[in-house]
């Protein structure tokens, strides 16, 4: 059943088939989803779909291509996270954020990005969702002043990694992950790093039925170490919140 502040209704056939399918694949990556995360999943995408035909906040239209790439491309990155301060830059309409706010409501999602509509977007789903452990921003990435460094930094279709470290170096501190979705390997991005990056990891996830290339890197702050890595190639790496 979908719920939401407002109302709850009773899924259809074709909607129950929608769900089962998510989780199943979800938990393909190791993403273990209730049947309730799996409709909050859903219901975010019907929020998506009707907010984008008046806003185009997604070129993706298309239902199941829309669950491949944005429901189960964030979610793969669930395991990437560290510690309960989560940090989604860029998030457009709430992606990787969202899905992973889903999925461990246990952590605290912080959602900037700098385009207004977006924002807004991110703010309704959390409203309709239910959402009490996301804060959307509409602010600057390079204007956020945190408290405290924030344990995760998740960027998506953000930026080049050494524009998106320059970023976000006020944000981070010593033990902070940057974990940076990205789809072929990063070659040329990860030998301009900035000087005290380094790659710590980087696996390669096979999102169910999307035909693409996927790696998520692990980027920290201090000296050279090995590079782990699963299932992917690697080369050395040459307004106030509280």
């Amino acid at each position: 059943m979908r719920c939401n502040f407002f109302a709850c209704k009773v899924p259809s056939m074709s909607e129950r088939s929608e769900a089962r399918a998510l989780i199943a694949d979800a938990a393909a990556l190791g993403v273990a989803l209730s049947e309730t995360q799996g409709a909050q999943l859903l219901q975010l995408l019907d929020e998506l779909e009707q907010w984008n035909r008046a806003y185009n906040l997604t070129a993706i239209r298309e239902r199941a291509a829309m669950v491949r790439a944005h429901l189960l491309d964030s979610l793969a990155a669930l395991a990437d996270l560290a510690g309960n301060r989560i940090l989604d830059v860029g998030t457009g309409a709430g992606f990787p954020g969202l899905p992973l706010a889903i999925a461990a409501p246990e952590r605290q999602f912080t959602l900037v990005d700098a385009v207004a509509k977006k924002i807004r977007f991110v703010s309704h789903a959390c409203r309709r969702l239910g959402l009490s452990n996301v804060q959307a921003l509409h602010v600057r990435v390079q204007a956020l002043a945190p408290a405290a460094p924030f344990d995760t930094i998740l960027a998506r279709a953000y930026a080049e990694l050494p524009v998106l470290l320059a970023d976000v170096q006020t944000l981070a501190g010593p033990g902070t992950r940057v974990v940076a979705l990205k789809g072929m390997y990063p070659h040329e991005e990860l030998a301009r790093l900035p000087p005290g990056w380094r790659l710590e990891r980087v696996r390669s996830p096979q999102i169910p039925r999307l035909a693409a290339t996927r790696h998520i890197l692990h980027l920290l702050r201090g000296a050279e170490a090995p590079v782990a890595a699963t299932s992917a190639p690697v080369v050395p790496p040459r307004q106030r919140l509280d």
